[in-house]
């Protein structure tokens, strides 16, 4: 995002700039003049009210072109330095010492021009106008892009519903597959034999077993209920970045407990597809607030 504000009175004028990119946390860089450096943690503790999260920059420019916005300083101790060397070389030559003034503020440092400290009071009614300008335009501009991404957020989740859907209904299947594939493997070793030896208790124990390790009932419910409260934040307003993260971490951690559970191509693939829409939604979460 960025916002630009300015204020002014009759010798004085302020600019600001900020511009935002993503991070997981509020990373002020404030960039001012010296002049104000004894504002900066009211800048900073003003930025932090309305700025949650975002590596924000910030940079101002102060102009005062009023009389008393600069004086000139004299050196004293740097001038009689000067004016005795003057002396001495004026002995040494056997000259006479007839240097004036004048003559001394030609050496270099011996005057110099600073800028005054304004009045901070007057400078930060100034300067929080200005700030306060930026700011309400910055966040104008990360609305919008927030509900963009929010928008384009919403519809990969309703992506991973629906692999999610197809996920539970085709894991039914994968135990009575398993059982029909056993069958037909003890059928194809034991041969004419089968019919005497199967043990249908057996069978059913082993059934039993693998569907144990690759049940994903639980897992499935859990996520169902992540990618609803994930859909229901994104269609609030204000700050939800951190809440997002959060669920990013707990959907991911269900895919990889049903991925390492899917004793099933069909599963897998589906698997696959669900962690890569959950990385593109990890990452444009981290440009929202």
């Amino acid at each position: 995002g960025y916002g630009r504000g300015e204020a002014s009175d009759d010798s004085r004028c302020v600019m600001v700039e900020i511009k935002t990119v993503n991070s997981r946390y509020c990373d002020q860089q404030v960039r001012l003049p010296r002049v104000l450096a004894a504002l900066e943690n009211r800048i900073r503790e003003l930025i932090g009210q309305r700025v949650a999260r975002g590596k924000v920059d910030v940079f101002i420019n102060y102009v005062d072109t009023g009389e008393a916005a600069y004086q000139v300083v004299v050196d004293a101790g740097l001038a009689r330095s000067y004016a005795s060397a003057l002396r001495e070389m004026a002995q040494v030559a056997n000259i006479p010492a007839d240097f004036n003034v004048a003559a001394l503020s030609r050496f270099a440092d011996i005057l110099r021009v600073e800028a005054t400290s304004p009045d901070p009071e007057s400078t930060w009614t100034l300067l929080y106008s200005a700030l306060t300008m930026a700011l309400d335009a910055l966040i104008r501009m990360r609305a919008l892009e927030g509900a963009c991404l929010a928008r384009d957020i919403r519809r990969r989740v309703k992506e991973l519903a629906a692999l999610l859907e197809g996920i539970a209904l085709r894991a039914p299947s994968v135990v009575g597959e398993y059982r029909a594939r056993l069958t037909a493997r003890i059928e194809e070793l034991l041969g004419e034999q089968a019919a005497d030896v199967f043990d249908e208790q057996r069978i059913a124990a082993e059934v039993a077993v693998f569907a144990d390790k690759c049940g994903i009932d639980e897992e499935i419910t859990r996520l169902e209920s992540h990618l609803k409260q994930m859909d229901d934040l994104l269609k609030q307003s204000g700050p939800m970045g951190k809440e997002l993260d959060f669920l990013v971490q707990e959907i991911n951690r269900e895919i990889n407990t049903i991925g390492s559970k899917a004793n099933d191509l069909e599963l897998t693939k589906r698997v696959v597809a669900m962690k890569t829409q959950l990385e593109k939604i990890r990452e444009q979460v981290q440009n929202l607030e």
